[in-house]
């Protein structure tokens, strides 16, 4: 059976799977909206909104009749 991630101990409590016990989900919760826990995320350039539209503006251009 799994370990409790927070405090390892074995096995897991059902009722608060996958941690061992209420206390150790409460810590587990705390560290994410404390920000200590984080998804990093990669920042678009400064011109990225520049060369959004004009994709945009080339995507909704009418193709010419030749």
């Amino acid at each position: 059976m799994a370990k409790c991630p927070i405090c390892k101990v074995e096995p897991a409590n059902k009722a608060h799977k996958p941690f061992c016990s209420k206390r150790c989900a409460d810590i587990d919760l705390h560290r994410w909206l404390g920000g200590t826990y984080a998804i990093p995320a990669v920042e678009p350039p400064d011109d990225f909104d520049a060369e959004l539209e004009a994709a945009l503006l080339e995507i909704d251009a009418p193709d010419e009749i030749h």
